[in-house]
């Protein structure tokens, strides 16, 4: 009997590494799809091609020779303008969607989507699959937009689910991130023998490590569902102070030489974010397993075993 497959778009990102090595782990043949390949994934299958430009009929084909049986979207980027997130991110899933219409069988689709997407909301709200979303940022309206596409094609009967993920941790986040800056600054600053100046939000968030996040998309590309949506996270909103403070030890900066300054902080993700995981764990049978301090030090362990 073989091995069942799946094409992951996005498959060199900060996700899609992780959603290959996860799939491959579980016996799958992998297919990572990107605009480049990259040293990372030696050793998987890989195809070159820009999504938002190729046309429907060759990203089909990846998905029918040979038969794939679930196509995961890890693809898409980070931009302050809505011409740059429109791009990245609604005309990519437009094409997707074409190209799974035009497949002979319906492949599952897992498409990773945000907690931004729920937009701010007031202290102490716990977000459910059913909160309904009122996202502000160009980031988080758009990968809105890309959800509803999806969830309107499962309407029309595609195989699809929508995965909203918290905050994301571990190794190689993408540099765009809070957490790949604040790194940079540490690793700066640790170089320079400066000293680190830094503002600390006075925010709480849920946070996950990315892994965990790859091991729900891997059962989710099979598990039955009642519900399209589905919340992944770790079900605490964690003060953004306890991350530096992990990263910090993980680096082993001298805290002597750390300085905080009390200014505003800009927050693009609103100051609170706790997720409702209950049908994460009912309907994937899955619960997050990495701690956040053990993942912001994977973190900074991956990132001094790159350089």
């Amino acid at each position: 009997m073989s091995s069942p497959r799946v094409v992951v778009l996005g498959g060199t990102g900060s996700v899609g590494r992780q959603v290959c090595a996860a799939f491959a782990g579980h016996g799958w043949d992998v297919l990572a799809v990107a605009r480049s390949a990259a040293p990372h994934l030696a050793g998987v299958p890989f195809t070159a091609l820009d999504i938002t430009a190729a046309e429907p009929e060759r990203l089909a084909a990846l998905f029918t020779e040979p038969r794939a049986d679930a196509v995961v979207n890890a693809a898409g980027g980070w931009g302050d303008t809505t011409e740059e997130m429109t791009y990245s991110h609604i005309r990519l899933v437009d094409r997707l969607l074409e190209a799974l219409a035009l497949a002979p069988h319906r492949p599952r689709l897992v498409h990773v989507g945000s907690v931004h997407e729920y937009g701010p909301v007031p202290y102490g709200t716990l977000l459910r699959e059913n909160t309904v979303p009122q996202p502000v940022t160009p980031y988080a309206t758009t990968k809105l937009a890309t959800s509803l596409a999806v969830l309107a094609g499962a309407g029309r009967g595609l195989d699809a689910v929508v995965l909203r993920a918290a905050n994301m941790s571990g190794p190689h986040p993408p540099q765009e991130s809070f957490l790949a800056a604040l790194m940079l600054r540490v690793e700066r600053a640790l170089a320079a023998g400066e000293v680190l100046e830094l503002s600390v939000a006075d925010a709480r968030r849920d946070f996950i490590d990315v892994r965990d996040v790859a091991e729900a998309i891997v059962r989710a590309a099979t598990a039955s569902f009642d519900e399209r949506v589905v919340n992944l996270g770790r079900g605490e909103a964690v003060p953004i102070g306890a991350l530096v403070d992990w990263l910090i030890e993980a680096s082993g900066f001298p805290r002597d030489r750390v300085k905080l300054l009390d200014r505003e902080v800009r927050s693009k993700g609103g100051d609170w974010t706790r997720l409702d995981i209950g049908l994460a764990r009912r309907a994937l049978s899955w619960e997050p397993r990495i701690g956040l301090r053990e993942s912001v030090h994977a973190m900074w362990t991956a990132s001094a075993g790159a350089a």
